[in-house]
């Protein structure tokens, strides 16, 4: 997969919060930005999918909301601690 440079603007107290979680991670502020995104990506596929399965099935209760929402964290790079292993059903 190759990787294409982006140039962004954004607040500078954002810059410093942005820095600091990056190096508290331990990772590039690149790599840290990338991981957001990408997590934003997954949280609009996931309305997307909800919002099919809606029109497709009717409204998910909250109990089923709930247990998508955590096998959805279970599953998640960004959510799970650093090092943390994935846990097999």
């Amino acid at each position: 997969m190759g990787a294409e440079k982006l140039s962004i603007s954004m607040e500078s107290s954002l810059v410093k919060l942005v820095r600091s979680a990056a190096s508290d991670e331990g990772v590039s502020v690149s790599t840290w930005l990338s991981e957001a995104a990408r997590s934003r990506a997954r949280q609009r596929a996931l309305r997307e999918a909800l919002a099919d399965h809606g029109q497709r099935h009717g409204t998910l209760s909250a109990d089923e909301a709930n247990q998508i929402v955590e096998a959805a964290r279970r599953e998640s790079l960004v959510s799970r601690p650093r090092g943390a292993r994935k846990r097999r059903s």
